[in-house]
């Protein structure tokens, strides 16, 4: 379907992964990069926003001991966010 968004989320021995893709037009692969900074707005973005979340998703995560990717979303269509969180020691 049209602007379908999905989500997956696993956990493993080596911590849990959540993927986060849609199928819209994507990102530039040049801009992936810049994602996670601060007031970072593609040169493709459209409507009212002020690139934030991304770095807060980025904040958050990195706080927690964890990783953020931007991709391409699957087969080269759309976009991709992988968020990483490794597992935590026993007590």
């Amino acid at each position: 379907a049209p602007g379908a968004i999905t989500e997956r989320l696993t956990h493993g021995p080596d911590g849990a992964l959540l993927e986060v893709a849609d199928q819209g037009p994507g990102v530039e692969e040049a801009e992936l990069a810049q994602l996670g900074r601060r007031f970072y707005r593609t040169s493709s973005a459209r409507g009212p926003g002020s690139g934030l979340g991304l770095s807060i998703v980025q904040r958050i995560t990195e706080g927690c001991g964890g990783t953020v990717r931007y991709l391409r979303g699957p087969a080269g269509r759309g976009f991709m966010v992988e968020v990483r969180f490794p597992s935590r020691p026993a007590d």
